[in-house]
């Protein structure tokens, strides 16, 4: 196998950096979107007071955006908006966002990062919090976006009688959208400055 020529970063070359970016592809490609779909899978278990756990959550969210007539990459984002929840409960939609912002449009994106705060809008009054405070984003050009995810696709996706289809029915869509050419789309999507 081949190996850089240094032991400190600062001494590496051209070619040192070259390897590692083949070595890093040659491992995405082969690995990063079943790294995602174990982060999706991870979540199978307790159901944390819920009568699903967060995984069944996940596959009824992508279920329902999907039969709604959603596009690939936003069924795809229903499907892994909560992947963060077993590795940072408190801020999963952040992690979420980033782990898939290179392969996802700023409007996909901004959805994923702020679906945390705009699904509160359903519970936090009922815990002392402000169910308004997505209202601070009012104005925003993707804040009905976000709301109409979370109230179609996300805070319904609770019902254990609920006919939704398997991770194996999703699979080739996360394989498609985690496939793209990184950042491509992102570029593409940016807002005007």
């Amino acid at each position: 196998m081949d190996q850089v020529s240094f032991t400190r970063m600062e001494d590496g070359t051209a070619a040192d950096y070259a390897l590692i970016l083949r070595e890093e592809e040659r491992l995405k490609a082969a690995q990063f979107a079943d790294h995602v779909l174990g982060l999706l899978k991870a979540m199978q278990g307790p159901k944390l007071g819920y009568k699903i756990d967060r995984y069944q959550h996940s596959l009824q969210s992508a279920t329902r955006a999907e039969r709604d007539g959603a596009d690939e990459e936003t069924v795809v984002a229903a499907l892994l908006h909560d992947i963060g929840d077993t590795v940072a409960p408190d801020n999963h939609a952040e992690l979420a966002a980033t782990v898939l912002k290179p392969y996802l449009t700023h409007r996909t994106w901004w959805v994923i990062q702020h679906h945390g705060i705009f699904q509160g809008y359903y519970f936090w009054h009922h815990i002392g919090g402000d169910r308004n405070a997505r209202e601070a984003y009012r104005g925003h050009p993707y804040f009905q976006d976000c709301a109409d995810f979370c109230a179609k696709w996300d805070q319904t996706a609770f019902d254990p009688d609920y006919d939704t289809a398997p991770l194996e029915h999703f699979e080739p869509k996360v394989r498609r959208v985690l496939a793209r050419e990184p950042w491509r789309l992102w570029k593409e999507t940016a807002p005007a400055a």
